[in-house]
């Protein structure tokens, strides 16, 4: 091989190696969008699954209540460590964090004393699902943003009362 022909082979390899660069980077932009939207995806699932277990473990606090007065918790973490009772009593795991912002805390929902009843999101974003959401035990209606999407302690049918 002469020096000519080295040379042409040599900025051929570089005219190969640009477009295959471009190539990949056209994959990328494209898979970029849809991976943004999976995240937001597995995000959302994440908060449908945390925000009634929340909700259930308020509806414990509140149904392990002694004696006859039935109160939600001050503080999410009298979930973790319920002190009302002699041994360790735990209606929650872990406070898990808000699944669509990590760095921020749970929006707080009260009843009348001032204790938590529910929690909520405080994303503004508009959710990928846009009908309503049937849960297990709840359904959420069709919102236009994921802090509307509240997480409600859910009151038990009292058994004492009967229907006529």
């Amino acid at each position: 091989m002469q020096v000519g022909d080295l040379r042409r082979a040599q900025g051929f390899t570089l005219v190969a190696l640009l477009l295959a660069l471009a190539l990949v980077s056209l994959a990328l932009a494209a898979a970029g969008p849809m991976w943004s939207q999976q995240q937001r995806r597995e995000r959302e699932r994440e908060l449908l699954r945390i925000g009634p277990l929340v909700a259930q473990a308020l509806q414990s606090y509140r149904e392990a209540s002694p004696g006859s007065a039935r109160l939600f918790p001050l503080r999410l973490e009298d979930l973790l460590l319920d002190t009302r009772f002699v041994g360790t009593r735990r209606h929650l795991r872990a406070i898990y964090p808000d699944p669509l912002q990590p760095s921020r805390p749970w929006g707080l929902l009260t009843d009348e004393l001032g204790r938590i009843n529910g929690v909520f999101s405080q994303g503004i974003e508009a959710p990928i699902a846009q009908g309503a959401v049937q849960l297990d035990d709840r359904r959420l209606p069709a919102v236009q943003r994921y802090a509307d999407w509240q997480f409600l302690a859910l009151p038990k049918p009292d058994s004492n009362l009967r229907p006529p």
